[in-house]
């Protein structure tokens, strides 16, 4: 298998969104990693870890997109749904003994990039004209009520970074 590397290409502009994209790359390295060190218990945190990671990622991105009232937010739940429920197969199937780590991330290099480059690019036009402010808090330091941004992170993440 091989190592994914992020390039400059590949962001979307938003900072956030960048970030935990950059982080599922890294899931999808340690996978990699796991299954050249043979290790299936590590080869399971690993996938369980992204499962949920993953899962969060989307569930942060639907709402931004909800709230900048993207008009093609259904359409991406769907392909973010369905993708959900492939990895899902595949983790069934490694919990039922099979060696699914060289097929999961072949599957998941493919996937996260086109689906970067194509479906996220489509969403960021919408939602940086409508959030203008979503990379920025506002003033927590100045005593006014946290941003969009850090009540979301800790929403979908359980903290204020992504």
């Amino acid at each position: 298998m091989s190592y994914l590397f992020w390039s400059s290409e590949l962001d979307t502009g938003i900072k956030s969104i960048d970030q935990q994209h950059k982080r599922i790359v890294e899931y999808i390295n340690r996978l990699d990693d796991a299954r050249a060190q043979g290790s299936r218990q590590l080869i399971g945190e690993v996938i369980d870890g992204l499962v949920d990671y993953t899962q969060s990622h989307f569930s942060f991105e639907e709402k931004m997109m909800e709230d900048a009232g993207y008009p093609l937010l259904r359409g991406h739940r769907r392909v973010h749904q369905m993708f959900i429920k492939q990895v899902a197969d595949y983790q069934q199937r490694f919990e039922a003994g099979e060696d699914v780590a060289e097929e999961l991330h072949s599957l998941l290099k493919r996937w996260l990039f086109n689906h970067i480059k194509h479906d996220d690019a489509s969403y960021v036009t919408d939602v940086k004209a409508s959030m203008q402010d979503l990379e920025t808090d506002s003033g927590e330091e100045d005593g006014e009520q946290e941003g969009w941004l850090a009540r979301n992170l800790r929403r979908f993440f359980g903290r204020s970074s992504g």
